[in-house]
């Protein structure tokens, strides 16, 4: 599914975000960039090991909730791996929707301040860290849409979602902008 916002397009796309061909490739990180499992394991094991020595040495106090540090893609075919830290679902009392959305505009403004056109977000927070993935859908797209329409870049912005349930939410989401 694709929809345009202005010269930028918003698209969806179910499978593995390691396998994505892009500038830019958002990892769903942990605070301390220590590597994990889901989307971040399969982005070190697709990236190799250099990546998580780069994170270690240049950010070795982490990276706090609501943000985002860049790496270089190590053997992905991408120019960076933007490593952002979601928020843990508390409750939703807590400020995570703001965490998040927080993290999601980090990712587009270190794309556009390292020339990437298109970049490849997951679902931020959806998986371990419980994020409900409707409100993850809402306010994830809601960003990106928001910051594509001032800024008109990057050209390209995928979310690749892993499970069909994911893609589904997203999508309606998506399809909600169509019809207005």
């Amino acid at each position: 599914m694709k929809v345009q916002f202005g010269v930028c397009r918003v698209e969806l796309q179910q499978g593995d975000i390691s396998q994505q061909v892009v500038d830019a490739v958002v990892n769903a990180a942990n605070p301390q960039l220590a590597g994990g499992g889901g989307v971040d394991g399969a982005i070190h094991r697709a990236a190799g090991p250099t990546v998580m020595a780069e994170t270690q040495a240049r950010f070795p106090l982490g990276c706090p909730p609501g943000d985002a540090v860049p790496s270089g893609p190590g053997l992905l075919p991408a120019k960076v791996i933007l490593h952002a830290v979601g928020p843990v679902w508390r409750g939703g009392q807590k400020g995570e929707v703001d965490l998040l959305r927080s993290c999601i505009r980090r990712c587009l403004e270190l794309a556009v301040k390292h020339s990437c056109s298109s970049i490849a977000f997951p679902a931020i927070s959806t998986g371990a860290y419980r994020f409900p993935v409707d409100l993850a859908a809402e306010n994830s797209l809601a960003e990106v849409r928001s910051f594509v329409t001032v800024q008109s870049s990057p050209m390209m912005v995928r979310f690749v979602l892993f499970d069909g349930g994911t893609y589904g939410a997203f999508a309606r989401v998506l399809e909600s902008y169509v019809a207005t």
